[in-house]
């Protein structure tokens, strides 16, 4: 048996000092530091977690892994390295590859690749499209973590703009299960990229509206991903007081940059300008007073997910470059730099990167650190400084946006169901330790 001593035990109820005891992939017990003595006694190992925090491993339910068809960018094996180098023991990957995973035989597909190579566990959307409505109730033994709903267009093909067909998805497909949506309108997108301007922040919003009276129209679960906008926050917020089953998260690099890649906060140093194409993203970086509005109503959010969404430096510095940045190895850190800032509290970090998306995604035993959960951990060395993008990059772009930023906590180790899986700075577990995830009902 393994236990984790003296560690500071992080959840969104509070911080308190705790030993823990793991036997196999599943913790047993937890107690208060050396209160227990006969749990110590049954020890095999014992890892001394003094001065550490201790997560429930993070969760990341937004990320493109880019397998199958974009592997010269990033692959399950890179991408999943990176996930525990930044402290993610769970990744839920987008369907937006090459094929999209958009049936049955493309799904198992790519899972069957993902458990080859992963190293943290995962779960793999399905693509909504204009032809594949019922596809969940005809083939019900697929095991995607949820449906992506493209309502704007982004990379690649999906792309399910029509009412009837959005309408058709939502009445159709499991209401036990999660319809994930990029809400931007894309005749709005359209309109304006004649006008030459990208994608001001009505698209979002008109498109969360019309996402929200989906969900409220059928009851159906809804999930809004990349919240970029105050209208976009106060339309969930009304939307949830009328009791519309609707969650949302945030990405990092909406919180942290403006408009044109600048930084927002002027209390802390920035990380070195980067060019302006590492900041071309969908939806695009708002406004100072958006990031602000955001950042004051944390509390409305149920997660912070990266959109991690690797391209090389060739693509990026290309004519046309294509959308999004990296984002896993660096989310963490730099919300542990928030906290030293005051922006933001440790509990936060618990309840928008563990619990927050294990509960919204009903993910089984992940989330929390207690027992009868997964042993997934992420001890923290929360006084370490470090600069993001100097060391070792994993994922295979190669690059970071927030490299030259000044950190200030850092990575110490990661365990996936038991199994120290990130260690001192490397990779430990081997391609194929990571599982698809479980999902069932949670209070």
């Amino acid at each position: 048996m393994l236990l984790i001593i003296d560690a500071n035990l992080i959840s969104p109820d509070g911080c308190r000092k705790a030993d823990i005891l793991i036997e196999g992939e599943r913790i047993i017990a937890v107690a208060d530091a050396g209160a227990d003595a006969a749990l110590r006694a049954r020890a095999t190992h014992v890892v001394d977690a003094a001065g550490l925090l201790a997560f429930p491993g993070l969760i990341d339910v937004h990320t493109h892994l880019r397998e199958p068809g974009g592997e010269h960018k990033e692959d399950f094996h890179s991408g999943t390295s990176a996930a525990l180098a930044g402290g993610v023991t769970t990744v839920f990957g987008m369907p937006n590859t090459q094929p999209a995973l958009t049936d049955a035989a493309a799904l198992d597909m790519a899972l069957a690749r993902a458990a080859a190579s992963a190293v943290c566990d995962f779960g793999l959307f399905l693509g909504a499209t204009n032809t594949n409505a019922g596809l969940k109730m005809a083939a019900p033994e697929m095991h995607e973590c949820g449906l992506k709903m493209y309502m704007g267009s982004s990379t690649g093909d999906l792309l399910v703009e029509d009412f009837g067909l959005q309408l058709a998805h939502f009445e159709q497909y499991p209401r036990e299960r999660v319809i994930a949506v990029h809400a931007e309108h894309e005749q709005a997108v359209r309109a304006f990229a004649a006008r030459r301007l990208r994608r001001p922040p009505v698209c979002a919003e008109i498109e969360t509206g019309r996402a929200i009276a989906l969900a409220e129209a059928t009851g159906h679960r809804l999930h809004i991903c990349h919240v970029s906008t105050r209208r976009e926050l106060e339309q969930i917020v009304a939307a949830r007081a009328r009791g519309v089953p609707v969650t949302c998260e945030v990405a990092p690099h909406h919180l942290f940059f403006t408009t044109g890649g600048r930084w927002l906060w002027d209390d802390v140093p920035r990380p070195v300008a980067a060019p302006d194409s590492f900041f071309e993203m969908n939806p695009p970086l708002r406004e100072a007073d958006d990031a602000r509005f955001l950042w004051n109503n944390l509390a409305q959010f149920d997660c912070i997910a990266t959109d991690h969404a690797p391209h090389t430096l060739a693509e990026k510095h290309s004519a046309r470059p294509p959308m999004g940045l990296p984002g896993l190895e660096d989310m963490l850190p730099l919300l542990l730099t928030a906290v030293h800032a005051g922006r933001l509290r440790l509990e936060d970090i618990a309840r928008l990167c563990c619990d927050g998306p294990a509960r919204t995604f009903s993910i089984a035993r992940k989330g929390t650190i207690m027992p009868g959960y997964d042993a997934d951990i992420t001890l923290v060395d929360a006084a370490r400084e470090h600069e993001l993008g100097a060391g070792r990059i994993y994922s295979k772009c190669g690059w970071s946006a927030f490299a030259g930023f000044r950190a200030r906590g850092a990575v110490h180790s990661v365990y996936v169901r038991g199994s120290v899986a990130f260690d001192d700075g490397m990779i430990v577990a081997q391609p194929g330790s990571g599982r698809r995830i479980e999902q069932a009902h949670r209070a």
